[in-house]
């Protein structure tokens, strides 16, 4: 199985630092990472015309298979980030998401990415619909 270059576009989403996400500190703590790449998948999602509830009643899932998230820099309460988010890589059994948080700045704060599975409603890895695919860069004609 090949894995495709989507070609997508990178989205931007900001969210500002809630103080229940820092901690003592006011340092943000590293688990809210993978929430803020969360929010930047859903609205990328969203920007290209899929929203993760029309998906999930279709009877299509994304199981995380893989996560990854190097710290570069602490963000603090109430400051500004910018999630940067696209699509490495698509099949249509997997998608590789990317994502660069950064202050509102320009100063790098995490990279990283995740990798998902696609499953059924019974969480076994199912192959995603074919009305879905061309929204994710993945050619009918590729199994």
């Amino acid at each position: 199985m090949d894995i495709v270059d989507t070609g997508s576009p990178v989205v931007e989403t900001r969210v500002r630092v809630r103080y229940a996400e820092t901690d003592q500190m006011g340092v943000v703590y590293h688990s809210n990472h993978l929430v803020w790449m969360e929010v930047g998948r859903v609205e990328l999602c969203r920007a290209l015309g899929v929203r993760y509830r029309d998906m999930e009643h279709d009877g299509v899932f994304l199981a995380v298979a893989e996560a990854n998230c190097r710290y570069k820099s602490p963000a603090r309460y109430d400051e500004i980030v910018v999630i940067k988010t696209h699509i490495e890589a698509a099949t249509p059994r997997m998608i590789h998401f990317v994502y660069e948080i950064e202050s509102e700045d320009g100063r790098m704060i995490a990279y990283g990415f995740t990798k998902h599975v696609f499953c059924g409603p019974d969480m076994r890895p199912r192959k995603l619909l074919e009305k879905y695919r061309s929204t994710f860069g993945i050619s009918n004609e590729v199994d």
